[in-house]
């Protein structure tokens, strides 16, 4: 069994060297904020408690739905 010289080249390759003397920090942010990207972190016990963002929607709708019905359950008749 021959023994082979391994040799381990850890240079990047020019497209992927970055020059970081020239990054911008949050150089995106204000067009997520104009463009009305929503983004909501929630607490640690409740994200325990869901799987996932569609989880979460899921929830939201079924509580809207529920809200929006009761609603019309208790509202007061207007007097004219």
């Amino acid at each position: 069994m021959k023994n082979r010289k391994t040799i381990h080249d850890f240079d990047l390759q020019p497209e992927y060297k970055f020059d970081y003397s020239k990054a911008v920090r949050g150089k995106y942010c204000r067009r997520l904020m104009r463009e009305g990207a929503n983004v909501v972190v929630l607490e640690p016990d409740i994200a325990h408690m869901f799987r996932n963002s569609a989880a979460v929607n899921d929830a939201l709708r079924s509580l809207l739905d529920v809200s929006e019905k009761t609603r019309r359950l208790t509202a007061r008749p207007s007097r004219a």
